[in-house]
């Protein structure tokens, strides 16, 4: 799904194939924490069908109250795109989360946001991985909405969205199950 996504937003040159394999795990279920502090959104709240509609897959959203993204989970980074405004990242069980900051945000290319990963680092979760700044982005994007997405969700059985309202980033957010 993250070569796709490559293909819709762009690739920018420090951007490379990974070739990462998902590890395999006695536990079906992994915890998702929440990758931004602010307030928890189903993605029917998102403004854009893309999200709202699932599209990219099924997941939730966060409207930040703080300029910071960190890891959702333990695994690897397999993309930064180009203009820092989402990165995904494939969990050790093999999970692929997609974090989008905001909403027409890519249009921005890159003004306002800064990458603290590479492609193919490895992090844990909570681990910062964007910062982003919340008035550039409110004065410049359609919305600072951020969706978290599961963009393999075909190797999903579940997902358990339980955090709802406030929520600090690094709280659990939310469950999958692995078929």
């Amino acid at each position: 799904m993250f070569n796709k996504l490559k293909k819709m937003f762009g690739s920018g040159e420090s951007e490379q194939q990974t070739t990462a394999k998902p590890s395999t795990t006695a536990s079906k279920e992994i915890v998702i924490k929440a990758p931004l502090t602010g307030e928890m959104n189903t993605l029917s709240e998102v403004p854009d069908p893309v999200f709202a509609e699932k599209m990219m897959g099924d997941g939730f959203a966060i409207t930040p109250t703080e300029g910071k993204v960190v890891s959702p989970v333990d695994g690897e980074i397999v993309q930064v795109f180009h203009t820092k405004h989402a990165v995904g990242i494939r969990s050790n069980e093999g999970v692929e989360v997609l974090i989008h900051v905001g909403l027409e945000t890519v249009k921005l290319n890159g003004e306002g946001f800064e990458a603290h990963v590479t492609e193919g680092q490895a992090v844990k979760a909570g681990d910062q991985l964007l910062t982003f700044d919340m008035n550039y982005i409110k004065e410049n994007a359609k919305s600072i909405i951020t969706p978290v997405i599961f963009t393999n969700g075909d190797m999903l059985e579940k997902i358990n969205v339980q955090a709802t309202g406030p929520v600090q980033a690094g709280a659990d957010a939310a469950t999958v199950t692995l078929k």
